[in-house]
């Protein structure tokens, strides 16, 4: 079994420890979900099942530690490589060599490994993580989402017993990140791997759960239990589950399948929508025929080597619109947010912002418009602390300094504790907000804005959704890549879906996502109908029509396996 028996570990000059007299065992064969805000331990739990913490990162340890009877902490990595894989939270830390093929077969050329069974395992790794058709590629030339498929087929090459995977989903599309956690439930469960996964997009991965592990504050014990257990009792969940809660289904759904169990009960008992409810986000707030666009792309073509990532794409946003970016990994998503900030330049075709051409401004002009947040924020941080950063954000754009208003940005953004600390000793959630910070000091018109939700629980989810909704509606422009459909349904006014570098689809968020099977929220799955996007939706439609869904009814609803229970 899996066993840490008190456990406290504690970062080089971190003032408190990152776990604290922790405890959990997990049984052989078990896929265990590890669920909790930012910065509550989860990938420091993962980096102690193969004694990256503390021999990678140095620190403070005691307590004892044994994975399927071996000492992390006595063997280090080197001693644990062939029994645990882990997969980081970002793929390229883990990179060694430049094309796919010679990564997969890095680990198993370190162990030596027949030159017949490396083959036939590069073969089986990616017909598992379906990336054959990536296999000749160079790694640099891939998407985010590519590179994290190709992090973990690397991992499987070794053919671990554990493996512990850092939100291994938080750069994939819906349809990828599903095809990744079908193949490591299959995993699970046809070979008995022991799957050990931290997520925030809970929506994705709890229903292939059989245990989730809950670190909450560090004060505070964490819970380790099944996840209907542990879903009742977290402050936020997914919104299907979060409907259920609200509306007093029991069991909580964790599945679409069981939730419509109850919204046919609601059909048979004559829920009828009385009328359309107007939320934000249906794409009517800001967009204006007439209004001049803040950014024009006209045919924008652009190719990586010669691999084509956009092809004549076509755009008109005007100020004051959110738009969500949407599409399969390898679309042309970030690269058109590149584009629009001057970062790439176009091929063929012409990008304007604020009437200054791409081509023909300088980054550092561009960047007094536009503030851009690329997907590995880390790169946006150097300064010594958080409050260095702001400031050397304000001397660049010929800003006074203000350090109050600084520290009343980072309180908004949930950072106030941490101004004084070095930012690359945040978590992945804190540095992605540290950065939004840094651009947000210069207030910028346009706001860019890629994979922003990475990292982030959702309480922090939800903050970073108001204060955009807040940015917008003080007419500031926002577009974002995202394969957050949850958040897009949220506060997107105007979702534009990209395939293959064209523009698929462009229209407002309501239309959009209620005609798409992979793109649509867990809400509008459920019920199948635009008006639907969101639990509020739901909500306020529920009040404008007479109740039919009490206690006092004893409704009788099946569950997924057929039991009944009152509700």
């Amino acid at each position: 079994m899996i066993e840490l028996d008190r456990v406290t570990y504690t970062y080089p000059d971190a003032a408190v420890p990152a776990l604290a007299d922790f405890s959990v065992t997990i049984q052989p064969g078990e896929f265990v979900l590890v669920v909790g805000p930012s910065g509550a331990g989860k990938s420091t739990f993962l980096r102690t099942l193969n004694g990256l913490a503390p021999h990678f990162y140095g620190g403070r340890w005691a307590g004892r530690a044994r994975i399927f009877g071996r000492d992390p902490v006595a063997l280090a990595p080197r001693g644990m490589a062939d029994l645990v894989g882990f997969v980081f939270q970002d793929p390229e830390a883990q990179f060694v060599v430049d094309t796919v093929e010679d990564e997969l077969a890095f680990a198993m050329e370190n162990f030596a490994l027949p030159q017949a069974t490396m083959r036939k395992r590069v073969e089986e790794v990616l017909d598992q993580m379906a990336i054959a058709h990536l296999r000749d590629r160079r790694i640099s030339t891939l998407s985010g989402g590519e590179k994290q498929r190709v992090a973990i087929a690397a991992v499987l090459a070794l053919q671990p017993e554990v493996l512990a995977l850092d939100e291994p989903t938080s750069q994939l599309d819906p349809q990828a990140a599903e095809e990744v956690l079908v193949a490591l439930r299959h995993l699970n469960e046809d070979l008995g791997l022991t799957i050990i996964l931290s997520e925030h997009r809970l929506e994705r991965v709890v229903q292939y759960a059989d245990r989730v592990l809950y670190l909450p504050a560090l004060a505070a014990a964490p819970i380790l239990a099944e996840p209907r257990v542990v879903m009742g009792q977290l402050p936020l969940v997914p919104p299907l589950i979060e409907l259920g809660r609200r509306l007093g289904w029991r069991p909580l759904p964790l599945t679409i399948k069981e939730g419509r169990a109850f919204i046919r009960r609601l059909a048979d008992q004559g829920w009828e929508s009385a009328r359309a409810v107007e939320q934000p986000g249906d794409g009517t707030a800001t967009r204006s025929a007439t209004a001049a666009p803040i950014v024009t792309v006209h045919d924008l073509r652009y190719a990586y080597d010669g691999h084509p990532a956009l092809r004549g794409v076509s755009l008109a946003i005007t100020q004051g619109e959110f738009v969500a970016l949407m599409g399969r990994n390898g679309s042309g998503k970030s690269t058109l947010l590149k584009q629009i900030v001057g970062l790439l330049k176009p091929d063929q075709g012409r990008v304007a912002v604020a009437g200054l051409d791409t081509r023909q401004t300088a980054v550092e002009e561009l960047i007094r418009i536009v503030g851009y947040v690329p997907q590995h924020p880390a790169a946006l941080l150097f300064g010594e602390t958080l409050a260095d950063e702001l400031a050397f954000t304000r001397r660049g754009h010929g800003l006074p300094a203000d350090r109050p208003a600084d520290l009343a940005l980072l309180a908004r953004l949930g950072l106030g504790d941490l101004a004084g600390r070095d930012p690359r000793d945040l978590s992945g959630g804190e540095q992605q907000r540290a950065a939004l910070a840094t651009i947000l000091v210069a207030d910028p018109q346009v706001i860019l804005l890629d994979e922003p939700t990475r990292g982030l629980d959702y309480a922090q989810k939800q903050n970073l959704a108001r204060l955009l909704l807040a940015l917008r509606r003080d007419g500031r422009t926002i577009i974002m890549a995202t394969h957050d459909v949850e958040l897009a349904a949220a506060a997107a006014d105007r979702v534009v879906l990209m395939g293959e570098g064209e523009v698929v689809v462009d229209g407002p968020a309501r239309q959009v996502m209620s005609d798409s099977q992979v793109f649509a929220s867990q809400i509008n799955k459920l019920f199948r109908d635009p008006r639907f996007l969101v639990v509020d939706d739901v909500i306020g439609q529920m009040a404008s029509c007479k109740p039919v869904l009490s206690v006092a009814e004893g409704l009788q609803i099946a569950d997924g396996r057929g039991e009944q229970e009152n509700v």
